[in-house]
């Protein structure tokens, strides 16, 4: 008797959306010849349109899998984040994948949008958008939302998009563990991957089904490049500049906490990014992943160990973005797949 199949590995890039269309196809293009298998690009509020930005790469691409990470019902209303994706899903021949979360709260604010009950509205909307797509109304579906009438329908084939929820909160990655096709969690550090992996699974269970029923990506920051203090010194630039954002309780799990990136801060208010680089320690470097080939190697196998199937990479990904995708490609996703 012999044991299963290992799984194989998948991998995914995650890129934000001030890009230019130019760079962006640069890296998408790049990505597909890496071997790829998906690219995300953000849809933040006052930056380019996620929508057309990846309506023009389906056109310049073949294989590789785009999503939106993420939308959100709050500043585009569900119905229309269904046409979004039905539309998307025929244009590119089902390469579309469609990431849902309520979104950001400060973003949300500058446009004077509120954003209550955020869990239950991204329920709504994923019942919602999956009805619309499927060709039901959401008025049938328990739990899609008030104010749907029997109008309310796509006049549009029945289409298959995967929904992925944007969770970190243990409520949410459970909803995205019950009802999604996938999860994209970001994971400071890297190694929270094992937390988030069971709550979502928790979730999974209490709807009668298992982890491996969807897709969880290990959505980490990455930096490489064949100078390790050259990749070193592109993620301390990305931390120094978010790292006082991010979540406390993620912040804690690795010994940290916002203020210890009050200097980097005010080197930047000064402009000074030499100061805010040289401010990051190796402590805050562990929040994501940077260095060689083989120092990512080692820890894209630390994630394996945890069970992670599908490592996804985000910014700033190296100093030279591109340059960095191909590295990834020749060095580091071939070894990946194989059997630790």
């Amino acid at each position: 008797m012999t044991d299963a199949a290992a799984p194989t590995t998948r991998f995914s890039l995650r890129v934000n959306n001030d890009l230019d269309l130019p760079t962006l196809t640069g890296l998408a293009v790049a990505a597909e010849e890496a071997g790829i298998d998906q690219l995300w690009v953000s849809n933040d509020l006052m930056l380019r349109s996620a929508p057309a930005l990846l309506g023009a790469l389906f056109e310049r691409t073949t294989t590789l899998h785009l999503g939106i990470g993420i939308m959100n019902p709050y500043s585009v209303h569900a119905a229309e984040i269904a046409m979004v994706a039905a539309t998307l899903q025929e244009q590119s021949g089902g390469r579309f994948l469609l990431g849902l979360a309520a979104g950001s709260g400060e973003f949300l604010s500058w446009i004077g949008i509120d954003q209550p009950k955020p869990l239950t509205g991204t329920r709504e909307a994923l019942r919602s958008i999956r009805a619309l797509l499927a060709g039901d109304r959401p008025l049938d579906v328990p739990g899609a939302g008030e104010g749907w009438t029997r109008d309310a329908y796509l006049r549009l084939k029945p289409i298959q998009v995967p929904i992925y929820i944007g969770a970190m909160s243990p409520k949410m990655l459970a909803l995205a563990g019950a009802e999604a096709d996938g999860v994209l969690a970001l994971l400071f550090p890297p190694e929270h991957f094992e937390t988030a992996s069971a709550l979502v699974a928790a979730g999974a269970d209490t709807a009668g089904r298992r982890l491996a029923d969807l897709d969880m990506p290990a959505c980490v920051w990455l930096s490489i490049d064949e100078d390790r203090e050259r990749a070193d010194r592109a993620l301390a630039l990305k931390l120094a500049y978010y790292g006082a954002a991010f979540s406390p309780y993620l912040l804690a799990r690795a010994g940290l906490a916002p203020e210890d990136f009050g200097p980097a801060v005010d080197a930047l208010r000064d402009g000074d990014e030499e100061r805010a680089i040289a401010s990051i320690t190796p402590q805050m470097l562990s929040l994501g992943i940077s260095g060689d080939p083989a120092t990512v190697i080692d820890r894209c196998r630390a994630l394996q160990r945890l069970g992670a199937t599908h490592l996804s990479f985000g910014p700033p990904l190296g100093p030279d973005p591109v340059a960095s995708i191909r590295l990834l490609g020749q060095s580091v996703l071939s070894e990946i797949r194989r059997p630790a």
